[in-house]
């Protein structure tokens, strides 16, 4: 199927993780990726051939640091002289753990930075293309922590929930915008719980310790404090919901946070 066919999507953090099977997801559909993240040459390269194998009518690669607006100011640019940004997923974040009291202070403003303004930066620049051409989607890779506190995740919750904050005001601006038929202008987020990426394998090497090593007793042990379904979601099935929330019949989807957590923020 190729329902996103001329369409342009720009997902930060899309090296890895929930990124890049967002990424996959959108080639699938026929889009231009445009690749951001951290990685070398060689990474990039894989990436951006991957996409284009998974059916993506271009993939390249665009640089920019989202601690810095300018960068991100000159991501935009270089993205929309690309073909402009039809899709855009704000996917990249940080995380640190610790006390409120013991939490560094230079943390807080990575964390706040790349999780939270790198997106107000990216939508300002994007949104009002997004407009004129009638057709335009934001999804915001937030997380269940935007919508339910833990404790040592000040600045994550913080950024989180404020994403969730910003996403609603864009929809609300945006919302009459664009045509059913085209598909209007949508501003979502989705909220994982547990999901198998490399931002929550230090709190399952932390608790492997306590279990002899044992990763899958670990998993298990900390998805019973929080996750009923006691699974952790996949990247793809992520990639599949953003996919959905492209297309034109979600035109009057807008203005949600969409948990993917196994019923963690239904308790």
């Amino acid at each position: 199927m190729t329902e996103l066919a001329g369409k342009t999507a720009l997902v930060t953090g899309s090296v890895q993780g929930i990124g890049l099977a967002v990424a996959e997801a959108l080639a699938e559909a026929g889009a231009r990726i445009a690749v951001h993240g951290i990685a070398g040459d060689a990474q990039i390269e894989e990436v951006c051939h991957h996409l284009r194998d998974k059916g993506a009518q271009q993939a390249e690669f665009f640089r920019g640091d989202l601690r810095h607006p300018q960068q991100i100011d000159d991501l935009m640019a270089a993205v929309a002289a690309w073909g402009g940004v039809d899709i855009l997923v704000n996917n990249a974040g940080i995380q640190h753990t610790a006390p409120l009291a013991e939490m560094p202070p230079e943390k807080w403003d990575a964390i706040l930075a790349i999780n939270l303004s790198a997106a107000f930066h990216t939508m300002r620049a994007a949104m009002p293309g997004m407009a004129e051409r009638g057709y335009g989607r934001v999804i915001n890779i937030a997380s269940v922590h935007g919508i339910v506190a833990s404790k040592e995740k000040a600045p994550y919750c913080a950024a989180k929930f404020g994403l969730v904050g910003l996403s609603r005001v864009a929809a609300l601006e945006y919302a009459n915008q664009g045509r059913k038929s085209a598909g209007g202008v949508t501003v979502n987020c989705i909220c994982p719980g547990w999901t198998e990426t490399a931002i929550i394998q230090p709190q399952i090497d932390a608790r492997a310790g306590t279990f002899g090593g044992d990763r899958d007793k670990a998993i298990a042990d900390l998805l019973a404090e929080k996750q009923p379904s006691q699974r952790t979601s996949d990247p793809s099935e992520i990639g599949a919901l953003a996919r959905w929330l492209c297309a034109p019949i979600a035109h009057n989807v807008t203005g949600t946070s969409i948990p993917v957590d196994g019923g963690w923020t239904a308790q």
